[in-house]
Formats: structure tokens, sequence, C-alpha cells
């Protein structure tokens, strides 16, 4: 996603999905990079489309809504404290989710791109194993080195504005 910002939390706690949600969409309407439909459609979003990723060793959850609640790109990374119990993408079970990256986008065809370009990351253990040890000052770091440096082929490399700095 061209010219995305990128929001890193850490030490953060939720009772469950609704709680960590409702942060959010909070967080990115103060940001003001969603409009105000923004949190009632992220609920709604994940309510009908759960997010809540088995990997390997640990389970993330990818929450996200249509592009016309965005007005600008950005990626919110939250690696809580404690698990947080997320509805399963391919069933009706629930999962003990250890990472949150929030998708921010304008643009749907760019949203597919960097879906695409983030689970082919996640299909690696040591990448999501730097994303849940990683100080927090260089969690953002390695996530956008990973995530936007290396473009696919049908898309040019892509710029991402992290704490005032363009990686």
């Amino acid at each position: 996603m061209r010219n995305s910002k990128l929001f890193v939390r850490t030490g953060i706690s939720f009772a469950d999905a609704q709680q960590a949600l409702e942060h959010i969409g909070l967080t990115m309407l103060n940001a003001g990079v969603v409009h105000d439909s923004y949190p009632q459609a992220l609920l709604a979003r994940e309510r009908d489309y759960p997010t809540g990723i088995a990997l390997e060793q640990h389970a993330v959850a990818i929450p996200h809504c249509e592009a016309e609640h965005a007005r600008a790109p950005a990626i919110y990374l939250i690696r809580p404290d404690r698990t947080v119990p997320f509805a399963q993408a391919d069933d009706d079970g629930t999962i003990a989710v250890s990472l949150i990256i929030a998708l921010i986008v304008t643009d749907p065809a760019a949203q597919l791109v960097l879906l695409r370009t983030l689970f082919g990351q996640l299909q690696h253990p040591e990448f999501i194993n730097a994303l849940l040890t990683a100080p927090e000052d260089q969690l953002g770091e390695i996530f956008a080195q990973k995530i936007f440096t290396s473009p696919s082929p049908s898309q040019p490399q892509q710029k991402t504005e992290y704490e005032g700095a363009t990686l």
C-alpha cells in the first residue's frame, strides 16, 4: 500500500476481540486515517467474516473492512501482552491470537497485494517469531522491511511512513 502509515503498539491487553477492535477503531479515528463509519464497519466485518488465522506455531488476526471507510492507507500492528480470543476465519471456533495486524486500505486492489505479501511472510516461522520477540522500538522496522521492501512482480516498491520516517 503506497504511503502507508504504520502504527505499532505493544504492552496492551484486551479481554476479547471486540475490545481489541474497539481500540483499533478509536485509535485509527483519532489518528485521522479513517472516517467516522470505520469503527462500526470494522466490528461488523469481523462479526460476519472473522479474521483469526492459525499459523504453524502461533495465531494472528488481520481485521479490516471496506475501503470506503478509510481516509488514508495504514496498518496498525499490535502485540498484546497476552493472547486475545478471536473467531477463527475458517471455522466456528475461537483462536488465541498473539499478534493483531489491522489493515486500513483505500484501494481494494492494493489490499489484495498486501494480503498476499502478508500471508506469504506469515508462513515463515522466523518472521512471526521476530515480530513476537522484537523490542518495541524495532517491531515496526522488522515488519516494514519484510512487507514493504519486497514488491510483488507486478507492483512497484512501496513506500511506508513509520513514526515520521519513510521506509
